[in-house]
């Protein structure tokens, strides 16, 4: 796991290293939901599979919101990658997503999310990795392969340093047609703030 381990040297350089703000319209390698590229409203999280406040955004308000903005196509949801501790875990649950496909990414990193309480509590995370590919179609060697990839480790750090140059440092966070909208308590934005955000956007 050695590139796994150097990628996890990489993005703590580049999160310390970060500075900026703000968050462009358009990442290469975006992941998305919902409304077409040029949406008159794009909802960006930056979020981690092994951060814990991430979870509990997806428990607490992904279902509302997907119901109220994604399923009905009102906004383009981009889901921006940012790991955090374990990033080696973070950063394999992300290259595992992809390998699975842009029609399984969201389930795999959802899952991940999920499984926190598992590894946190004493399960080697790499079981429930392993576990979480074997589910999504992918045996421990496709595993391995995919989280080996120089190309795809060389791609997630792109894509990290984008982050971090927008001065993303934490997870979960939001912005609504680039302006950043968060709520106390640390689960990034709740529906009491988004959905405000989002309507005063979707009324112009």
């Amino acid at each position: 796991m050695t590139l796994l381990r150097n990628l996890f040297l990489a993005v703590t350089a580049l999160t310390l290293a970060s500075c900026g703000g703000g968050s462009k319209a358009v990442v290469d390698g975006d992941m998305a939901l919902g409304a077409a590229e040029g949406a008159k409203v794009t909802v960006v999280e930056y979020a981690s599979p092994t951060c814990p406040h991430c979870a509990l955004w997806q428990a607490n308000t992904w279902p509302a919101f997907k119901a109220a903005y994604v399923d009905t196509n009102k906004v383009r949801y981009v889901f921006r990658e940012l790991p955090t501790p374990p990033a080696d875990v973070a950063a394999a649950g992300f290259l595992m997503a992809r390998c699975a496909g842009e029609d399984k990414y969201f389930d795999v990193i959802h899952a991940i999310m999920k499984s926190q309480d598992e590894w946190r509590t004493g399960t080697n995370p790499r079981d429930s990795l392993i576990r979480i590919a074997g589910e999504n179609g992918m045996d421990q060697a496709a595993f391995q392969r995919c989280v080996t990839n120089p190309e795809a480790i060389a791609a997630l750090e792109s894509r990290v340093k984008a982050a971090t140059d927008a001065g993303v440092i934490n997870t979960p966070t939001f912005f609504v047609n680039g302006r950043q909208v968060s709520s106390p308590g640390g689960e990034g934005a709740v529906m009491a703030d988004l959905g405000p955000a989002i309507e005063a956007e979707l009324a112009k």
